[in-house]
């Protein structure tokens, strides 16, 4: 089964993560390195659709406060129908990570979900998060490296529709005038400790999609889709370019997966780095 948002050939990060990716064990992984107690504060920074908080008051933690910002306001909205619908209680607010509204040492923990990825200027996230959270308190950052995302395919076309993917997207990104790091994961325990953030661990989570068999036309339609939006908004000719060459190539993609039937295989793979920070002072 091939996720969209987490394709290769439809964008070039992990979109929406927490809700194709988060499971149980993230959950375990989490309350132990947040180390939750009865009355801790505890701040999201990019809680999406509450995901987070849903998970986390799970662990029964008593008094627990649990609070959420996110960019979207839309995002705000649902994460708050979504708590709601749980009988929990949480706060949310429409904010920028850059720009926490929050005065200092206000937590007792601060953790992220695939949000640097997403942010210019990294430096400044993370001197908030720093800023916000309590002295001895836990900080914990989980990012994907975008720049190092494994791909096979089992037919000649699926290792060029790979490479015009990335041509198109970058070349998208850099139009846009958007300055993101892609390989942010590994970068988080040095940017931390430059922060007065000690890096006490680092844990690795696999994110993979693999497909045995030709996939069902939705899928291709779906990804043409995708690439036909972006397409719409680039606004420079040599992008949309990139992006007629993607689309051609992915068709062709298309006729030899289906060529090629129960033999055909994709496998996508990206790892993800959750870096476990503790507030010196």
């Amino acid at each position: 089964m091939i996720h969209p948002e987490i394709d290769s050939l439809t964008s070039p990060t992990l979109k929406h993560l927490r809700e194709h990716w988060w499971d149980d064990e993230f959950t375990e992984f989490l309350a132990e390195t947040l180390r939750p107690r009865p009355g801790n504060r505890i701040l999201d920074v990019g809680c999406g659709q509450g995901q987070g908080e849903v998970s986390i008051s799970r662990l029964q933690v008593s008094q627990l406060q649990l609070t959420g910002i996110d960019l979207d306001v839309d995002n705000v909205a649902e994460a708050r129908q979504e708590t709601a619908s749980h009988n929990m209680r949480a706060g949310f607010a429409a904010a920028d990570a850059c720009h926490l509204p929050f005065r200092d040492a206000a937590f007792d923990s601060t953790y992220c979900v695939a949000v640097l990825q997403h942010i210019g200027d990294v430096n400044a996230a993370l001197k908030e998060f720093a800023r916000v959270t309590a002295a001895h308190g836990r900080v914990v950052v989980v990012e994907p490296d975008n720049a190092a995302r494994y791909w096979y395919s089992s037919v000649a076309s699926g290792r060029e529709v790979f490479s015009a993917a990335t041509r198109f997207f970058q070349a998208l990104a850099a139009a846009r005038g958007e300055r993101t790091e892609g390989k942010v994961g590994p970068m988080v325990p040095t940017l931390l400790a430059a922060h007065g953030i000690e890096p006490i661990d680092v844990r690795l989570f696999p994110v993979s999609q693999i497909q045995l068999g030709a996939p069902a036309p939705s899928l291709w339609g779906e990804r043409r889709v995708r690439v036909q939006r972006a397409l719409q908004h680039a606004g420079v000719d040599g992008v949309g370019t990139l992006g007629t060459e993607l689309l051609d190539v992915l068709s062709r993609y298309a006729t030899e997966a289906a060529q090629a039937g129960p033999s055909f295989v994709e496998i996508q793979i990206t790892m993800l780095f959750a870096t476990v920070g503790q507030k010196l002072e």
